[in-house]
């Protein structure tokens, strides 16, 4: 099974940023654009661990996206809490796909191994942390976008 399409949500977390002020989430919307891809929500949530975990559930189960992209809140800061909301909804691990952003990321940046970000499954969605700050977004999803087209398509059931 192929998906030729994969769908997005954007989930930026942020305690803020409105949708005006989301450059990270805009830049992303419009990398998915690039693509071919549909971004069918963009949402922006507070650093609450219980929001950010509803809205990774809104897009996964209620949307049906293929792809829920979290936008923020992966760091150190004790307000960053992206990765344990992400956990608590999310049943499966994709660890390579985070390995992947924090290497691309570290041939530009050292600060990229301060990164929290999780990659996860939930169903047939893939889940993925990237950072809140748009040249850092953009660096990561230039890490791993080539990847996402056949992720989406394997939990669909398709082969390798």
């Amino acid at each position: 099974m192929s998906v030729e399409k994969p769908t997005f949500c954007i989930v930026t977390c942020s305690d803020t940023r409105g949708m005006k002020q989301d450059t990270a989430g805009a830049a992303l919307e419009a990398l998915i654009a690039e693509q071919g891809w549909e971004c069918i929500d963009h949402v922006v949530v507070r650093d609450e661990r219980d929001l950010i975990s509803a809205a990774i559930v809104r897009g996964a189960d209620e949307l049906k996206a293929d792809v829920v992209l979290t936008c923020g809140g992966s760091g150190l800061s004790p307000r960053d809490v992206t990765p344990e909301a992400t956990m608590d909804v999310c049943e499966r691990n994709v660890p390579g796909i985070a390995e992947a952003m924090r290497a691309h990321s570290l041939s530009i940046t050292p600060f990229a191994m301060l990164s929290r970000a999780l990659c996860m499954q939930r169903g047939r969605t893939l889940v993925l942390n990237l950072p809140g700050s748009e040249k850092a977004a953009r660096e990561n999803w230039a890490g791993v976008v080539k990847a996402l087209p056949h992720a989406v398509s394997m939990m669909a059931g398709g082969g390798h």
